[in-house]
């Protein structure tokens, strides 16, 4: 799934941008003629889940140029933000492509993304959070395609096991703890995650903590919420009772989840794809994240369908975004390979449909969106490393780095 690797995806991107100079070196100041024809062929570049999403869009590409009368080549990238880099560069990118959060403010700064939000109607559909994950310097600059949140996914069966039932889904952080702890022995660990703020920010956020603050302009990184966040999360971590994917054996969460390796995850709504297609018969239950001081708290994910400012063919590539996420699409989507549409009317509807993802949706009331400061990628990839060691590392050393690299990207920004 594309949020399995997002600490992979960090490092690459960020050693291609060293080596390209920086994110800036991307936009170029010339106007790229417009192709003015009947017909038009545009190049879409994705980053599939799978066949169902690849399947999925195309589909929906097809239906569009059906209806308008152009054409479509929908490409699956392997490694989509070093691709589209390197596209930009050489001043030859994709007309649209999917537009990962992590790298939507270097793009942007770079001026490498053709700003269209103002051209859709009913902007207001997609919800405010995501919108302004998607804006700069004031402007829409692409439609969110989807959005995903992390919730506590528990394997039924080892809870049973455990002696353990719905009473006991733990609401607080003494409560994980305590439940964790039970649930691991002999070959089970009580929580497996990813050893990456992508899915450690939950407990930042439960603490009252978070990386920045609300307008991205400040770093509030070393605070006493999030020393306590990550000192509970280490103290875990020391007894045993959670570890990372990689310490059992495996690439993700819902991997460690699907092999019995793990009692309990913290993933999002792409493990029931993920589940269905590698371990359909394991029984899961997905419940809210449990609250700690500050709260309940949680993280929100998206995608959005950029067009390339050196793109001749914006008009048509606009047109078929407003035909991708449309509310019946998304909703289709939705069935298809188990993404949450990013439209609250789509959304509502996807509720009703699957109530088994209802820990999901309610999350989205309270989420912590992305840090999108250019360059400020670079910056999530060293904390990645830094938090890979947590479990032999001095919380507050680690948040006391992560404050001083975000300073200096934020007086950068870039």
């Amino acid at each position: 799934m594309p949020h399995r690797t997002a600490a992979a995806a960090l490092v690459t991107t960020a050693a291609l941008l060293t080596a390209t100079g920086c994110s800036s070196s991307f936009g170029s100041d010339q106007k790229t003629a417009q192709d003015s024809a009947g017909k038009q062929h545009l190049n879409v570049l994705i980053a599939s889940s799978g066949d169902a999403e690849t399947k999925a869009v195309r589909e929906a590409a097809t239906a569009w140029a059906k209806q308008s009368g152009n054409t479509v080549t929908v490409d699956v990238a392997k490694d989509i933000n070093q691709q589209l880099a390197q596209s930009f560069a050489g001043h030859k990118p994709p007309d649209a492509f999917y537009v990962n959060s992590d790298q939507f403010a270097n793009y942007a700064k770079a001026g490498s993304l053709y700003p269209y939000g103002d051209q859709i109607k009913d902007t207001d559909d997609f919800a405010a959070q995501l919108r302004n994950s998607f804006t700069y310097d004031g402007k829409l600059m692409c439609l969110p395609k989807d959005t995903s949140t992390l919730a506590l996914a528990i394997n039924t069966e080892l809870w049973k096991k455990a002696g353990l039932t719905a009473a006991d889904y733990p609401t607080t952080w003494a409560q994980l703890k305590s439940v964790a702890a039970k649930l691991t022995k002999g070959g089970v660990t009580g929580l497996v995650v990813n050893g990456e703020y992508a899915r450690l920010g939950v407990f930042m956020k439960e603490a009252g903590g978070w990386i920045t603050d609300k307008d991205q302009t400040k770093m509030t990184a070393d605070s006493k919420q999030n020393i306590e966040a990550l000192t509970y999360v280490r103290s875990l971590l020391k007894s045993g009772s959670m570890k990372y994917a990689t310490q059992v054996d495996t690439n993700w969460g819902g991997e460690a989840l699907g092999k019995g390796k793990a009692a309990m995850t913290i993933e999002g709504n792409w493990l029931a794809g993920g589940m269905q297609a590698d371990y359909p018969k394991v029984k899961y239950t997905v419940v809210p994240l449990p609250a700690g001081p500050a709260g309940k708290g949680t993280l929100a994910f998206s995608q959005c369908w950029g067009v390339a400012k050196d793109s001749a063919h914006h008009k048509a590539a606009v047109d078929l975004i407003e035909h991708l996420p449309t509310r019946a699409q998304q909703v289709k989507n939705a069935a298809a390979f188990g993404v949450m549409p990013s439209r609250t009317s789509a959304l509502a509807e996807y509720a009703a449909k699957n109530p088994a993802a209802k820990a999901w949706v309610d999350a989205g009331a309270y989420a912590q969106g992305p840090v999108t400061v250019a360059g400020f990628d670079k910056v999530l990839a060293q904390f990645n490393t830094d938090l890979a060691a947590l479990g032999s590392t001095d919380p507050a050393k680690i948040l006391a780095d992560l404050q001083r690299n975000g300073e200096q990207a934020l007086t950068k920004g870039d």
